[in-house]
C-alpha cells in the first residue's frame, strides 16, 4: 500500500524539516516546498492526500492559496491544515471560511500537529465511504463504487446512460436538471442526440425502478429532479 504524501508549504526550512521527520516517523510521505512557486504544477501531475500550509509566505499567502485550491475542480477536496504564528481568531475564521479543514499555531508540538493530521485524513476517509453509497428515500440505493444499484434488496439491472441519469440526479437531490444539462453531462456536443433522447431513458428508468421510480419527478417546461 502507497504512503500518503503530504505536501508541506513553509517558508522556514527548519520548520519544514521537523515535519518532513515526524511525518516519516509516522509513516507518511511528504514533499517541502517554501512557496507556491512550483506547487500548482506539482499538484498536476501528483495525488496529494493532504496539504499543512504556511499563513505567512513571501510571494502568495496562504489565504490566497487555499482559495485558489478550493476553487479548483481537480484539487477542492485536498484538505489543507493552515499554519501560522499568527493567533489573530479573525484568521483562522477567514481560513477556515476559505476551506481550510484545520488551523494550528506556531510553536506547536509535533505530536499534537501529526494527531491533526491523521484525524483530519480520517474524515475525510469516512467521508469518502458514505459517498460511495447513495440513498433515495427508503427504497433506492446505489452504489458508486459498484455501479449498482438496488430497491427493496433487489439488483435492478440498468444500461450506462440510465445509471449515468440516475447517478447526476441522486447526487443533487431536489435539484432541477434541464434536459440540455443532461444532454451536455452526457454526450457533449454530439448533435444527432435531442432533448426527447432524455425523456425516452427517464421513461425506461422509471419502469426499471417500478414503484421507486416515483422518485424521479418532472418539472414541467424544465426537466427533471430527485426528490423525496
Amino acid at each position: 500500500m502507497n504512503k500518503r504524501l503530504i505536501a508541506i508549504i513553509d517558508d522556514e526550512s527548519d520548520i519544514r524539516e521537523l515535519l518532513t521527520v515526524n511525518l516519516k516517523k509516522n509513516g507518511f510521505d511528504s514533499v517541502e516546498f517554501e512557496n507556491s512557486n512550483g506547487f500548482y504544477e506539482y499538484l498536476e501531475n501528483r495525488d496529494v492526500s493532504l496539504i499543512i500550509l504556511d499563513l505567512m509566505l513571501p510571494n502568495e499567502d496562504g489565504f490566497e492559496i487555499c482559495k485558489n485550491l478550493k476553487n479548483n475542480q481537480y484539487t477542492k477536496k485536498i484538505p489543507i491544515i493552515m499554519l501560522t504564528a499568527k493567533v489573530d481568531e479573525t484568521d483562522k475564521i477567514i481560513g477556515l471560511e476559505l476551506g481550510a479543514d484545520d488551523y494550528i499555531t506556531k510553536p506547536f508540538s509535533p505530536k499534537e500537529l501529526i494527531a491533526r493530521v491523521k484525524a483530519v485524513l480520517r474524515r475525510m476517509d469516512n467521508k469518502k465511504e458514505e459517498e460511495k453509497i447513495i440513498k433515495i428515500g427508503e427504497d433506492i440505493i446505489i452504489n458508486t463504487e459498484m455501479h449498482e444499484v438496488y430497491t427493496k434488496n433487489e439488483k435492478i439491472e440498468l444500461t450506462a446512460t440510465e445509471y449515468n441519469i440516475l447517478l447526476i440526479l441522486s447526487k443533487r437531490k431536489g435539484w432541477v436538471f434541464s434536459r440540455k444539462q443532461i444532454l451536455d453531462m452526457l454526450w457533449g456536443s454530439e448533435k444527432y442526440v435531442t432533448a426527447r433522447t432524455v425523456d425516452v431513458h427517464i421513461k425506461h428508468l422509471r419502469e426499471k425502478l417500478k414503484k421507486a421510480g416515483k422518485y424521479i419527478k418532472n418539472v414541467h417546461s424544465v426537466g427533471y429532479k430527485v426528490s423525496e
